[in-house]
């Protein structure tokens, strides 16, 4: 999978990519396109940089967790076209029960949950929480405020008595959620 210098996919690679993702080969055409215009140092391969120049993620108050969330799989800090197809795929919304294992409801909540874990430790701790409450309002509230958010959010959601959100609890609290329309985004065919 070249970049620029030879701008098509081959027919095989958009059905591999088809089958892993569930999206349509149009919408993996059109994405490809613009994982090529991102890629400015025309190298078949992204950087956080490169990704940081997205208008519509620059502005998310967890630009920095949602990029990090593309290097999960990456083993040099670069994220070729079909890794960023992967990680895309937890967004797509599920239609006529088109489903992939990749955007199924228990993935969208592990991709969710992830965005919590700073640490990879499989726990959200207060500390965790407090940093992502902190990315997400900023100075809008005072420490005090978000200390017991954090704190009475742990209290709920901690079925274990822990003092930590597992997995399983935080599953647990987002089961009346609907993740499908809170965790998708509309591609365009």
């Amino acid at each position: 999978m070249g970049n620029k210098s030879s701008l098509f996919l081959r027919h095989e690679e958009i059905a591999q990519i088809q089958n892993e993702t569930g999206f349509t080969p149009n919408q993996i055409e059109r994405l490809y396109s613009r994982f090529t215009s991102l890629d400015r140092n025309d190298c078949g391969t992204l950087s956080r940089e490169d990704l940081m120049r997205i208008p519509e993620l620059a502005i998310n108050p967890l630009c920095e967790r949602i990029v990090h969330s593309f290097f999960a799989e990456s083993t040099d800090d670069r994220v070729n076209f079909r890794q960023f197809m992967n990680v895309l795929a937890h967004f797509r919304p599920l239609r006529d029960n088109k489903q992939s294992k990749l955007n199924s409801r228990e993935e969208k909540l592990k991709f969710a949950f992830k965005m919590y874990d700073l640490d990879d430790d499989g726990v959200i701790s207060r500390d965790e929480l407090l940093s992502i409450l902190h990315m997400m309002v900023g100075a809008n509230i005072s420490q005090d405020q978000l200390i017991s958010i954090a704190e009475r959010t742990i209290l709920e959601a901690d079925l274990c008595c822990q003092g930590k959100i597992s997995f399983e609890d935080f599953c647990k609290a987002l089961e009346r959620t609907d993740v499908d329309q809170k965790m998708s985004i509309r591609f365009l065919n």
